[in-house]
C-alpha cells in the first residue's frame, strides 16, 4: 500500500491546480486509451524476455490502473479498498477447491466449476444473458475476441474433433477466399478473408497456444530480418525499390 500510495500522491499534485493540464482533464474514458497501449507494450517486453523491460511496463500499466481509480476516488464512487475487497471476495468464491470444502479432479471439472460460479454470480447481480457470446466484450481487439467467442461456443459443445478437422476447414475457406477474389466482389473477398482469420483462430485454440502470441512472435521474426535487410541495404547504399526480384529474394535469404 505505501508503494501504491506513492503513485497516488503523484497522480493529485498532476491533477492539482499546480499540476499539469493534461493530466488534470483526463477522464476514464481517454486514460482506458493509455492503459491499452501500454498493456500492448508489456505484452511485447514478456514476448521478449526482456525482465528490465517487463518490469518498466508492469509500472506503466500499474500507474494507468491507479490513475483511473484515483479519478473515480475524487468522484467519491468507489475507493481503492472498494476495488481490493471486491476482486479478493470474487476470487475465493471463484475457487472453493481452495477456500472451501469443494473438489475438482481435471481442469475440465475446474473451468466447469468457475463457469457455473460465474452464472450464480449473474443471476445474483439481477444479469440477464441470452447468450452465452454476451460475456465476451464487444471492444476486444479482434483476434482476442475471435478466440473468446470460440472458447464460448467450444464450452457448450460446439467444436471440431480434433484440429486436423480444423485444419481442413481453413483448407475449405481458403479455396472459398480464392474464389471471391476471382470473383472481384472485395466485400466478399473481406468477409471470406476474416472466415480464414477466425479458423486459423481455432487451429491455434485447439493446439494449445495463444494466437495473438503466435502472430506478435512471427511479426518480430518478420522485423528483425526485415532490419538486417535496411542495414546491409544502408552498408551498400542500395535502395530496396531499385532492386529486382531476384536480388530482393537473395537478400531476404541472407537476412533469414
Amino acid at each position: 500500500m505505501e508503494t501504491l500510495e506513492t503513485l497516488f500522491d503523484i497522480i493529485r499534485t498532476l491533477r492539482s491546480e499546480k499540476g499539469c493540464a493534461w493530466d488534470r482533464k483526463q477522464t476514464p474514458e481517454t486514460m482506458w486509451k493509455c492503459l491499452a497501449e501500454e498493456t500492448y507494450e508489456l505484452e511485447e517486453a514478456i514476448t521478449k524476455q526482456n525482465l528490465d523491460n517487463i518490469c518498466e511496463e508492469l509500472g506503466d500499466v500499474l500507474f494507468q490502473l491507479v490513475f483511473i481509480l484515483e479519478i473515480f476516488q475524487e468522484r467519491k464512487a468507489f475507493t481503492i479498498s472498494d476495488v481490493i475487497n471486491h476482486v479478493a471476495t470474487k476470487m475465493i468464491r471463484r475457487h472453493p477447491h481452495v477456500y472451501a470444502d469443494a473438489s475438482v479432479s481435471t481442469e475440465q471439472e475446474l473451468t466447469q466449476q468457475w463457469e457455473a460460479i460465474k452464472v450464480l454470480e449473474n443471476k445474483e447481480n439481477g444479469q440477464k444473458r441470452l447468450s452465452v457470446l454476451d460475456s465476451v466484450p464487444k471492444g476486444m481487439p479482434s483476434l482476442i475476441r475471435a478466440l473468446k467467442v470460440s472458447k464460448c461456443a467450444v464450452k457448450e459443445g460446439f467444436d471440431w474433433d480434433n484440429i486436423h478437422e480444423v485444419l481442413d476447414t481453413v483448407k475449405e475457406e481458403i479455396n472459398e477466399f480464392e474464389a471471391a477474389l476471382k470473383s472481384g466482389d472485395q466485400n466478399e473477398a473481406a468477409m471470406e478473408f476474416g472466415d480464414v482469420l477466425f479458423s486459423l483462430v481455432n487451429v491455434a485454440r485447439a493446439a494449445e497456444f495463444h494466437p495473438e502470441t503466435a502472430l506478435s512472435r512471427s511479426t518480430a521474426k518478420f522485423e528483425g530480418r526485415f532490419r538486417l535487410m535496411e542495414k546491409e541495404l544502408k552498408e551498400n547504399k542500395l535502395i530496396l525499390k531499385d532492386l529486382s526480384k531476384d536480388q530482393v529474394d537473395l537478400l531476404w535469404t541472407r537476412a533469414k
